[in-house]
């Protein structure tokens, strides 16, 4: 009988001790379980940062659309020079193109000159002198004026000179070789012979 007790005051003690101490869950509980006894177990921290002012968040919005206006400003420019690069590339070909076919717009200039007595010939020859011509000025090419105009080194190259009262000074009052430019570009000086 004194054993039935002390097993029953054992039992009893070990029941008191399992209420008071805290419950560590089990994996066979219940998950609702699972949380009162996490929550019994531990208390929230208190978060005891303050909070971030609205100054910083307007500062990060100015921030932000000061980098977006930048960077609007740098594609706009990109697209400027980029359009501008490729102009001038293109009327770079264009010039080194007419440069090459001017020797031919010599030559049909000479053969222009020379008397003949074939009209067909003739006619034929104007007929491509005027074509090539026309495509010339399709691209934008003009002849540089020079006969009977003041000398100017921008765009006239003086490879003679003579003393002449018929004429003003520093007047061009032949032309060798015609001068072409494209806009402001000289593809060629026009070679001309220059008085007094």
């Amino acid at each position: 009988m004194a054993d039935n007790k002390t097993e029953e005051k054992t039992v009893e003690a070990a029941e008191n001790t399992a209420q008071e101490a805290p419950q560590v869950p089990t994996p066979e509980q219940p998950a609702a379980e699972q949380q009162d006894t996490a929550v019994c177990m531990e208390e929230e921290p208190v978060d005891t940062t303050p909070e971030k002012p609205a100054d910083d968040t307007a500062k990060q919005l100015a921030d932000t659309k000061e980098q977006m206006l930048r960077l609007a400003a740098e594609y706009a420019n990109y697209r400027k020079r980029t359009t501008k690069e490729k102009e001038n590339t293109w009327n770079e070909a264009k010039a080194q193109t007419v440069k090459a076919i001017l020797p031919v717009y010599d030559n049909l200039e000479r053969a222009l000159k020379q008397a003949t007595t074939d009209e067909a010939y003739a006619k034929g020859v104007e007929m491509t002198m005027k074509g090539l011509q026309d495509a010339l000025n399709g691209l934008g090419v003009e002849k540089i004026p020079a006969e009977g105009e003041t000398f100017d080194p921008k765009y006239h190259n003086a490879v003679m000179h003579v003393e002449d009262e018929n004429y003003g000074e520093n007047t061009v009052v032949e032309v060798f070789q015609q001068g072409f430019q494209l806009g402001d570009k000289v593809i060629r000086f026009a070679m001309v012979k220059v008085a007094n």
